[in-house]
């Protein structure tokens, strides 16, 4: 059964509910959260990272709306079973995975922080949405 420890980062800018909502939805990307695996609870969450239990619950209904968790009435929150349609493997079992962690490696051993590593990582992102965005409105030819 994976297990699930949420981290806030107040200085970021992000609301603490999406923050669980993005954590949550890359760790079952990456494969550490499966089907069945059960969430912390409203309570945990607010111990453990200072929010409010109502924060945690609002993240829980957006994952739940986005079919990510099934939240079972006095149980808890799970894990929801795949849809047909997400049927790829999970991230961290891709070749590109390990390529990735050794350049982050590498990174922080340059003396970069989590934090530069991840602005380089949307950047670069936000640089092939672009190129991809205006291949596409040319209609790919370049």
């Amino acid at each position: 059964m994976g297990w699930m420890r949420y981290y806030i980062e107040r200085r970021r800018g992000v609301a603490a509910y999406q923050q669980i909502v993005e954590q949550t939805k890359r760790a079952v990307r990456a494969g550490v959260l499966k089907p069945g695996d059960r969430l912390p609870t409203a309570r945990e969450v607010a111990e453990t990272c200072a929010v409010n239990p109502n924060t945690t619950l609002k993240a829980y209904r957006e994952l739940d709306r986005d079919g990510v968790v099934e939240l079972r009435q006095g149980v808890g929150t799970f894990i929801a079973a795949p849809a047909a349609d997400r049927g790829h493997e999970p991230a961290a079992q891709s070749p590109l995975y390990a390529d990735l962690a050794q350049w982050i490696g590498r990174a922080l051993a340059a003396g970069l922080v989590e934090e530069d590593v991840r602005d380089m990582v949307e950047l670069a992102l936000h640089a092939d949405r672009t190129v991809r965005r205006a291949g596409e409105r040319d209609g790919g030819r370049g």
